[in-house]
């Protein structure tokens, strides 16, 4: 089995409460008046970096390191939204992810990129799919692309859903150990559905945390 899936199984079981598994009657194409769930989970101020200077410009939005080493490449293939605060909450919910695979680099759920880009059960879950990689003696490799992203705000403009697809059919378990990569055959498992609730700091910085994580897995939608 590709060892890829197993901790986001394990970080399923651990955060069922704050996950959403769509049954895939609805319109995904709600309106945006209609109320986000989960939005009005308040933002909670990020600690500063303890990292050092050094990564380029582009690895450390908000003065924050999301590097990843040159094997672990996230991609976003998604266009931005004409709305300041959507863009700035998808691009935000980018780090998040960021943050995460930061973490399971590290090895630690620590790192200031976990506690910059999420806060409440976003932060939860964040730190409960590090655990699971660091607890299974995994770190990743290869490409998780994520794509097909839509925005929608709330009337009040502090909280935006981001939702999109993600393929991690390119995208491995690692074992620390042995350094042996875990691969197989392309199959649904490989798909999954997100929606991410961005909050916006109430600082006026402009940085959004992802407050709730909702996903369905083996996303057919995603294929």
């Amino acid at each position: 089995m590709k060892r890829r899936s197993l901790p986001v199984a394990a970080a399923l079981a651990a955060t069922a409460a704050l996950l959403l598994t769509a049954c895939g009657s609805g319109d995904d194409k709600s309106s945006d008046n209609d109320k986000i769930a989960g939005a009005d989970q308040g933002a909670e101020k990020p600690e500063k970096s303890a990292e050092p200077s050094g990564s380029p410009a582009e690895d450390k939005p908000d003065g924050v390191d999301v590097s990843l080493p040159a094997d672990m490449d996230l991609v976003f293939d998604w266009d931005k939204p004409k709305d300041k605060n959507e863009a700035a909450a998808m691009d935000d919910a980018a780090n998040f992810f960021r943050a995460i695979y930061r973490g399971v680099d590290k090895r630690t759920t620590k790192d200031a990129a976990v506690a910059t880009y999420a806060t409440g059960d976003g932060l939860t879950y964040a730190k409960t799919q590090i655990d699971a990689w660091i607890d299974g003696g995994w770190t990743a490799t290869g490409t998780l692309r994520h794509y097909d992203a839509t925005t929608r705000s709330t009337t009040n403009g502090r909280a935006v859903e981001v939702a999109f697809c993600a393929d991690a059919g390119k995208f491995y378990g690692k074992e620390i150990k042995t350094k042996k990569i875990l691969t197989t055959k392309p199959s649904i498992e490989d798909f999954d559905y997100f929606k991410i609730i961005m909050t916006k700091m109430p600082t006026g910085t402009g940085l959004w945390q992802a407050s709730k994580v909702f996903v369905e897995t083996k996303a057919a939608k995603c294929q």
